[in-house]
């Protein structure tokens, strides 16, 4: 396919993704009685808007349009994304906390900490794919951050796929067991985001740069 073909497919899964962020929101409001509901509705909203950003000056570096450090989409990116990243931050120290205090004292503690490493690495990664876009969305053609972003994206999908088979299959003695509800949402939401970085990995990688080659 053409490089404009894999950008309106990447382009599309990433606004796709940006829908079924906010529909959980909502699940996450309607599906529970408790206090965390409005913990995760807000991580899922904040992250719809970042989402929505993130695409926009995609959009525009895949089009070799650089965006100044003044574009209002560019500012209101580099600064909502650190805030989300510090509310997943949260989320994820008070469950390290919660277990490390006998929260789950029935889990097996080998799979408790893998899920913790890699819900940790999928934050971190995530951070470091709306930062790399920030800073190239200057210069969307530069070899470097391209180079950077594009490895974040080849990490953060398997991350995500990871994240995704511990939302849908739990680990047992560790919270309630799942409704089919909340499996099919976030196992969807899940596999679409994976979708998305690849598809924005793919788009990257064939982008016309300068000498007409394209990157690998």
């Amino acid at each position: 396919m053409t490089p404009a073909r894999w950008r309106s497919l990447a382009l599309g899964a990433l606004w796709v993704q940006v829908a079924a962020l906010l529909g959980t929101a909502a699940f996450s409001l309607w599906r529970s009685a408790d206090i965390s509901r409005y913990f995760n509705a807000a991580e899922a909203l904040i992250a719809a808007l970042v989402m929505a950003w993130w695409t926009t000056l995609l959009g525009r570096a895949l089009n070799a349009q650089p965006t100044p450090g003044t574009d209002g989409v560019w500012r209101a990116l580099s600064l909502t994304f650190p805030w989300l990243t510090s509310l997943r931050g949260a989320l994820w120290a008070l469950t390290l906390f919660s277990v490390l205090g006998g929260a789950a004292p029935e889990a097996n503690p080998v799979a408790l900490t893998a899920l913790l490493t890699l819900w940790g690495a999928a934050i971190v990664a995530s951070n470091a794919t709306y930062g790399s876009l920030a800073r190239l969305s200057s210069e969307p053609l530069a070899a470097a951050p391209r180079r950077k972003l594009m490895d974040w994206l080849n990490l953060a999908a398997p991350l995500s796929l990871g994240m995704a088979v511990m939302n849908v299959v739990p680990i047992p003695g560790f919270g309630g067991a799942p409704t089919l509800s909340t499996q099919l949402v976030y196992g969807l939401g899940g596999l679409l985001d994976v979708a998305a970085t690849l598809l924005a990995l793919r788009a990257l990688r064939v982008q016309p740069v300068p000498g007409g080659e394209e990157s690998r």
